[in-house]
This record gives C-alpha cells, sequence and structure tokens, in this order.
C-alpha cells in the first residue's frame, strides 16, 4: 500500500471514529462497539473499502493502545485505592478468571471437544479487553466503587491470564511430550515476573524526572517515551508488555503522588490510537476461517458468558459489604479483543497442530464479545447507579 493509500485510509478511520462518537452520544451505545461495526462495514467482507493489507498494521496499532490503556489503567492501582478495594480486586478477578477457564474447559468438553482444545480455548476465555472497559467507564463518566473495582480487576487481569496460560500450556505440551510441564511454568513465571522488573525499571526514574518539565508538549512527549519505552523494552526481552506497561503506571502513580500529568497527556491522545485498533479489529474478521468452526464458535462464547456469571456471582457471596459490586461485575467484563489474540498467537506457535482452530474461534469469539460486550459493561454500570443521569455517550 502506498503512502496515499495509508494516509487515506489512517483519515478515513479517525474519520469514522468522529461518526462513532456522534452516533454514540445520540444513541448511547459505546463507540467501541460501533467502530467495530464500521471495521467490518468496510472490511474485505463488507464493502472492501480497507484492504486485506493493513492486516500487516494490526500488531503495531494494537500493541500502541493496549500499552496506553494498561499504562492508564496501572495509574489507578494506587496505594489507598487498593487499601480500600484491594481485597475486592482480588476475590473477583481471581474467581471470575477461574470460573470462566473452568466452565469453558469443562463445557467443550462435555460437548465431546478434545480435552487439549478445551482447554486451551479456556485460558484464552479468561482474558478481557482493558481497551474497550476502560473507554466505556471514560466516555460514560461512570464513578463509584463498582468502577473502580471494575477498573481494578481489568488492570491485574493480564497477570492472570498470563499464569493461566502458562498452566494450559504446560498440561497440553507435557501430554503431547513436546516440552516439560516445568519449563512451560517457568516460561510464564519469568514473563510476569520480567514485567515487573521492567515496569519499576522504567516506572522508577519516570516518577523521579515527571513534574520537572512545564505542562504541555514537554510533559507530553515525556509521558509518551516512558509508555513506549516500557512497552518497546518488555517485548524486547520477551514478556508482557501490558504488565509492564501497567507496573510502570502503578509506579508513577505511587511514587510521583504530587500531580497525575503523565496521565493526562496520554489520556489526551489515546483515542486516536484506540480508534485505529478498534476499526482494524473489526476489519481483520475472515468469515471463511471461521465458516467451518460454528458449532466451536458458538460453544465458547456461550459458555464465556456463563463462566463470567457465575465468577461474579460467587465472588459476591464472598465479598464481605460489596455483594452489589462483586455482582455485577462479571457481565461487566465480558469485552475481549487483543490480548486474547495474543494468548491465540503464543499458542499457535508453541503448538502449529490447534493454530488454524484456535484463531478462527479467538477472531469470531473476538468480534462478538466486542459488540455486545461493551454494552453489558455500559448496562452495568447504568444498574448499578454509577452513571450521572444526563452524561452523554463520548463525552470527554
Amino acid at each position: 500500500m502506498g503512502t496515499a493509500e495509508t494516509m487515506l485510509v489512517i483519515g478515513g478511520i479517525l474519520l469514522a471514529s468522529l461518526g462513532a462518537d456522534t452516533l454514540g452520544r445520540r444513541t448511547r451505545l459505546p463507540r467501541v462497539t460501533l467502530l467495530l461495526i464500521v471495521g467490518i462495514a468496510v472490511g474485505p467482507f463488507g464493502l472492501a473499502v480497507v484492504p486485506a493489507s493493513v492486516d500487516g498494521w494490526y500488531p503495531l496499532a494494537a500493541d500502541l493502545a493496549l500499552i496506553m490503556v494498561a499504562f492508564l489503567l496501572g495509574g489507578e492501582l494506587t496505594v489507598a485505592s487498593l487499601r480500600e478495594h484491594g481485597r475486592d480486586v482480588l476475590i473477583v478477578s481471581v474467581l471470575v478468571v477461574v470460573l470462566t477457564a473452568v466452565v469453558v474447559v469443562a463445557g467443550l468438553r462435555l460437548v465431546g471437544f478434545p480435552i487439549e482444545l478445551a482447554i486451551l480455548l479456556g485460558v484464552i476465555a479468561t482474558s478481557t479487553d482493558p481497551a474497550a472497559v476502560a473507554d466505556v467507564v471514560h466516555e460514560s463518566g461512570a464513578r463509584g466503587p463498582v468502577t473502580r473495582v471494575l477498573l481494578g480487576v481489568v488492570a491485574v487481569d493480564d497477570a492472570w491470564g498470563i499464569l493461566m496460560l502458562s498452566l494450559g500450556l504446560a498440561w497440553v505440551l507435557a501430554a503431547s511430550g513436546a516440552e516439560t510441564a516445568g519449563a512451560a511454568i517457568l516460561g510464564g513465571g519469568f514473563e510476569i515476573v520480567g514485567a515487573i522488573g521492567v515496569g519499576c525499571a522504567v516506572g522508577l526514574p519516570m516518577a523521579l524526572l515527571t513534574g520537572r518539565l512545564h505542562e504541555g508538549e514537554p510533559t507530553l512527549t515525556e509521558a509518551i517515551s516512558g509508555v513506549l519505552l516500557s512497552g518497546g523494552l518488555a517485548l524486547a526481552v520477551g514478556v508482557s508488555h501490558l504488565l509492564a506497561a501497567m507496573v510502570t503506571g502503578a509506579v508513577v502513580a505511587n511514587v510521583a503522588r504530587h500531580h497525575r500529568r503523565p496521565f493526562r497527556a496520554i489520556r489526551g491522545i489515546e483515542w486516536p490510537f484506540m480508534a485505529v485498533f478498534f476499526v482494524l479489529s473489526g476489519a481483520m474478521l475472515r468469515f471463511d476461517a471461521v465458516r467451518d468452526s460454528l458449532g466451536l464458535v458458538a460453544a465458547f462464547v456461550a459458555l464465556r458468558v456463563l463462566g463470567r456469571i457465575a465468577g461474579g456471582a460467587l465472588a459476591a457471596r464472598w465479598t464481605r459489604g460489596s455483594a452489589p459490586i462483586s455482582g455485577w461485575i462479571g457481565p461487566a467484563l465480558l469485552p475481549q479483543a487483543g490480548v486474547a489474540l495474543g494468548m491465540a498467537l503464543v499458542v499457535s506457535s508453541r503448538l502449529p497442530e490447534y493454530a488454524s482452530t484456535v484463531i478462527a474461534v479467538t477472531m469470531a469469539s473476538t468480534v462478538f464479545f466486542e459488540l455486545v460486550g461493551p454494552l453489558c459493561t455500559r448496562r452495568v454500570l447504568e444498574r448499578v447507579g454509577e452513571v450521572e443521569t444526563g452524561v452523554a455517550s463520548g463525552t470527554n
């Protein structure tokens, strides 16, 4: 694709994001859902306005959008916030992840799919799209305990997902004789510990240096450089770039407590990157790739929804004084996108025999959950009374 075509596609995507924002204000539909619909409509299986070659942009677009979201979510993990809601975040996140995996694995096995495939899809089902959840919270203006716990859960979700993925891969690789279980588990442990190390290595100097520059372009440059360094360094050493960016944000928020300048700077520029990410997510859908796996896709989607609901309901019984928070959080965690696709690619590289099936199911279910998930997230926040009456969708 030439330079002119590239500029036209990016300009069209950003213009579509404005249209989605305007329509969202009038219909109260999440703009994430609207952008995904736009992506499907203009992709190869729609009007074919966006060529199939844009698939090559997707990894970079997803990484840039998600590390910004992860950094902002890390900024919510302050000592004060964790002291107030840390217990609820831990209980909800663990139970939702575990119940989702158990329900998907057991359900797929029950309807006749191989145990190895059930385990791989079960661990992928545990991931949540932090970008979609964070954007629904931002555009709806939601405030309150449910919102804070929800953001805390999606912030730590990546760590649990990595752990579940390493355990699942360990079992399947050991069963097939391709690799020992210990090696696979150690690999997952290194990814988590390494990401924390990268986040601290970038976050500490960033926290100490930030605030010494005037607000505006210097602060924006400083904030972007920190986020990109954490993500890039994590990718270079082979650890989770989302977890590293989240830890970077948490370190900055807790060490540089006298201001929020880096977070305001990133929040001011993240939306164009997210718009490109969501439109490309829709445009990447290949209906021909999922046609032969429709039964598996339907089972996976239904079981993941059931697992999310069951996890939230069980968490409601395990928390004290916050049952309404935990009980409604399960359905609010339905969005699924870039993280799930990343996990599917890891599975495909380690177990090529499952590559086509796992990627097809993940792609198809991702589109479904990105269309429906943000609607559920917003509905939950409205139901618990944390979206102020009259707050328009898309308000910044």
